[in-house]
């Protein structure tokens, strides 16, 4: 074999080797990378996210809501992710301008601005303090309130106010929202109890 033949046969042989040592050193980077990147985590945020978990504790001990309850009608409400409905409801809880307008009144507000509903504090604020009124009407019945949440107070009322079963409630969207906040609520329970201060 000729000199240049040798020469041609070691390049090759020496690019596989740098070739096989960069390969193998990905391999590696992959390797690490993925056992520091928490996969569970990422696939909690995606399934089931929580964002503003301090707006919700603080919210849930002013006003004596259940954080997992208010982290669970956020998620149901827009899963998080601040929005406006056709209907006009606005941001995380979806509050409707009918319904900003109760809460204002319930509440002695007099300040109150529309567009300020974007704002993730003041609108989980406002759906908090609708919650606890809720709660409070219904005498702490969990499924006349959020039945009320949904389809309004008057609709609650004929379906049985306090004393409503889930079975009581007339409309299949409102049913199917109530048993999917209910659910939604063990979940934010069990994955998330040490964030929402439970």
């Amino acid at each position: 074999m000729s000199p240049s033949g040798r020469s041609d046969s070691s390049a090759v042989i020496r690019l596989r080797r740098l070739f096989l040592i960069v390969a193998v050193l990905l391999v590696v980077g992959i390797v690490i990378g993925v056992s520091r990147f928490d996969l569970g985590d990422t696939i909690d945020e995606l399934t089931l996210p929580l964002r503003h978990d301090d707006i919700i504790r603080q919210q849930a001990a002013e006003k004596g809501v259940p954080a997992d309850l208010i982290a669970a009608v956020i998620y149901e409400e827009s899963k998080f992710e601040d929005q406006t409905s056709t209907a006009g409801a606005r941001g995380l809880m979806q509050i409707t301008p009918d319904t900003a307008d109760t809460i204002e009144n319930l509440s002695g507000g007099e300040t109150f601005v529309y567009e300020d509903l974007a704002d993730p504090e003041l609108n989980i604020r406002y759906g908090t303090f609708y919650l606890a009124y809720l709660l409070d009407k219904y005498g702490g019945d969990v499924v006349a309130a959020l039945a009320a949440y949904n389809a309004g107070e008057g609709n609650a009322d004929e379906w049985g106010g306090a004393g409503m079963k889930i079975d009581d409630i007339e409309f299949p969207e409102t049913y199917d929202y109530v048993q999917d906040v209910l659910d939604r609520r063990d979940q934010y329970r069990q994955k998330y109890g040490d964030e929402l201060g439970l």
